[in-house]
């Protein structure tokens, strides 16, 4: 690997965590179209480490705001006495999903889930979920979020273990389905990406880091970080006046160029 393809690798993670459009979708499908050298899952992992910075930073004083609250909760005897402290202990459950999934289906996301056909078929179904969720888009907030609504969301994020599903893609869906607002939706989910990032990167990071790769992945988590807040601030401003509409013709797209290049023969 180049310092190029790690810079390419780190823009293609910003862009796709936060646009519905599949950030691991795009690092495996890119490498391979390019006949790149494939990259370890951990590295795909350490640029996560990147779009984590980019939504800590995007969210800085939301967190700092919830965390105190949920802080002064616990000393109070209150831990749900106030709407931040809620939203936080819901961020906090709707992660176990995601959570359990990835580690009893660590070994296959290793192996099997890494293919050009499986993102491809992934691409197109979550197109077409994403585009009837978006017309069942509502007014609701999330800080008013039921804990069942949460687990919902939560268990959508699982389900981003497959790559070309989208994890923003998914827990947008599922917000929007369930009558939340297009930028609340999506705030919650940039919110809910922050603790199950965080826990992928303190199991896959560490050993990646101590490796011969350790200055790109570095390389890559820096252009991630930059493109990743670049990609926030542009879909919360895009869905305030304008639905997903086109997010889903770009997955419509990028399916049927991964079937063409399979069908012609490529990475054979």
């Amino acid at each position: 690997m180049t310092t190029a393809h790690a810079i390419a690798l780190g823009v293609l993670q910003g862009l796709g965590e936060f646009l519905p459009i599949s950030s691991s979708g795009h690092l495996i499908v890119v490498p391979w179209l390019l006949s790149w050298p494939a990259q370890s899952l951990s590295f795909d992992v350490a640029l996560h480490l990147g779009t984590l910075a980019a939504v800590v930073g995007a969210f800085a004083k939301d967190w700092l705001r919830l965390v105190s609250a949920g802080l002064r909760g616990l000393l109070a005897r209150a831990p749900l006495g106030t709407s931040d402290a809620r939203l936080l202990w819901l961020l906090a459950l709707a992660t176990l999903p995601g959570a359990v999934a990835g580690k009893l289906l660590d070994e296959w996301a290793e192996t099997t889930f890494r293919s050009p056909a499986l993102v491809a078929v992934s691409m197109a179904v979550m197109g077409g979920a994403l585009l009837l969720a978006d017309r069942r888009a509502g007014s609701g907030s999330a800080a008013s979020m039921p804990l069942r609504d949460a687990m919902l969301v939560g268990v959508a994020q699982a389900l981003a273990l497959v790559p070309g599903v989208s994890r923003s893609g998914a827990t947008i869906s599922m917000a929007l389905v369930l009558g939340y607002r297009r930028d609340e939706a999506a705030r919650f989910s940039f919110l809910l990406a922050a603790p199950i990032t965080l826990c992928a990167a303190l199991l896959k990071v560490p050993h990646l880091l101590q490796g011969d790769q350790a200055g790109l992945a570095l390389v890559g988590m820096a252009a991630a970080a930059v493109t990743g807040f670049a990609s926030i601030r542009f879909l919360l401003a895009w869905v305030r006046h304008r639905d997903y509409r086109v997010f889903v013709a770009y997955r419509f797209v990028f399916a049927a160029v991964v079937l063409a290049a399979i069908a012609a023969g490529a990475g054979r």
